[in-house]
């Protein structure tokens, strides 16, 4: 190597370590729940050309123990730098070390509805009392395994003193869309986060869960423990929670966490 060569290259390594850190391309790699997904994707371009790093994105449910659900991706070290789901999921995470504490970012608040299928006579939910009577008239329901699904089954359905008389033709999915068993014609209604229920051709959204039964879901974005590209995770999340976001989280069906 001539001397002349040597100067160029330290030059350029000098260079280097003035560039601030948002302005290297890195991989970042996401791990999301369902209810985020359809306003991740459609954001991730802007970023993608705006920050110029390169996003890697894993989905899979808040929680359950299915193969693909964000805790069991974790639990096999499947590498990821930013995590999204429920936000008493993530501070689970946080509690095994998992994701690093004091990362945590609200993103969203999500509502849960119920859809039909396509073309299918819309049951009216607009009241707790017409809610009932909808899941007792329903021949088959199918809820989702992760935050809604849980709270339906261990909260709602109990609450609404039903728990026992449509335990029979209730059907907890996992690893799927609601709305796509209910689209098939495998199950009369479905319930799950109004986000994951859009986008989900031959299926009919019904609308939100009325009030007195509902539950708000906060998601949430946090920086996973050996994350490799931890700078630009955090480029990520302040990009999904700014006021630059919202327009496309409320055409998702959701809205930002603060407003």
């Amino acid at each position: 190597m001539t001397r002349l060569t040597r100067r160029l290259v330290v030059f350029v390594a000098a260079v280097w370590l003035l560039v601030p850190a948002h302005a290297r391309a890195d991989e970042i790699r996401v791990m999301t729940s369902g209810g985020f997904t359809a306003a991740l994707l459609e954001l991730l371009p802007e970023f993608e050309r705006e920050a110029r790093h390169t996003v890697l994105t894993a989905f899979g449910a808040s929680m359950g123990g299915a193969p693909d659900s964000i805790p069991s991706r974790l639990a096999r070290g499947e590498p990821a730098d930013v995590v999204i789901l429920a936000r008493p999921a993530l501070d689970d995470l946080m509690a095994q070390g998992k994701v690093v504490p004091g990362t945590a970012v609200d993103l969203v608040r999500s509502l849960i509805g119920m859809v039909v299928r396509a073309g299918a006579p819309k049951p009216d939910i607009s009241s707790v009392d017409a809610l009932k009577r909808t899941l007792l008239d329903a021949r088959s329901i199918a809820f989702s395994a992760s935050a809604s699904g849980v709270y339906l089954s261990t909260e709602l359905f109990p609450r609404l003193g039903i728990a026992d008389q449509i335990r029979g033709k209730s059907r907890r999915i996992e690893s799927e869309r609601v709305a796509a068993v209910v689209a098939r014609g495998e199950a009369e209604i479905g319930f799950q986060q109004v986000s994951e229920l859009l986008p989900v051709p031959g299926a009919d959204y019904v609308g939100p869960l009325p009030e007195g039964a509902q539950q708000v879901t906060i998601f949430s974005a946090g920086i996973a423990a050996g994350a490799r590209a931890p700078d630009a995770a955090r480029a990520l999340i302040r990009f999904l929670s700014s006021p630059a976001a919202y327009p496309v989280i409320r055409k998702s069906g959701l809205e930002p966490a603060t407003r």
